[in-house]
């Protein structure tokens, strides 16, 4: 893991959520899109080297939908950028961890994805990312 990709953050209403963030970084989302696949919209702001992204869920049974139930707005995941995936995945199960994908997703901002379950990461949800060539 190459280092720190972005944050995740759950949120109820995206546009509202963007408004803070706008406020907040003193900068504009840089991208918003929606990932049909997990059934959530996205925006992501830069904030020097760093990156957050927001999600909203657009479906009711949505991992967004489901967290946010659970445990309110809030950090969801940390991404690490990764500079091969699959080998990293590998290496992770190897390791012992539980991956919640059998094979690397398309996601958000133009990267491939995989998770690795919280219940082995003292309860943080981890996103592995690599730029999509």
């Amino acid at each position: 893991m190459r280092k720190i990709e972005h944050i995740g953050i759950a949120v109820k209403n995206l546009e509202v959520s963007n408004d803070i963030y706008e406020k907040l970084l003193g900068a504009p989302s840089y991208k918003q899109e929606e990932v049909e696949s997990e059934g959530v919209k996205t925006s992501f702001f830069q904030s020097g080297p760093n990156k957050i992204e927001l999600l909203e869920a657009t479906k009711e049974d949505s991992p967004i939908a489901k967290f946010i139930e659970k445990r309110g707005e809030g950090i969801h995941h940390i991404a690490f950028d990764v500079e091969d995936i699959v080998i990293e995945m590998e290496r992770l199960r190897k390791e012992g961890f539980i991956l919640l994908n059998d094979k690397p997703k398309k996601g958000a901002d133009n990267k491939w994805v995989a998770f690795v379950h919280p219940k082995g990461t003292n309860g943080v949800l981890i996103e592995l990312c690599q730029e999509v060539k």
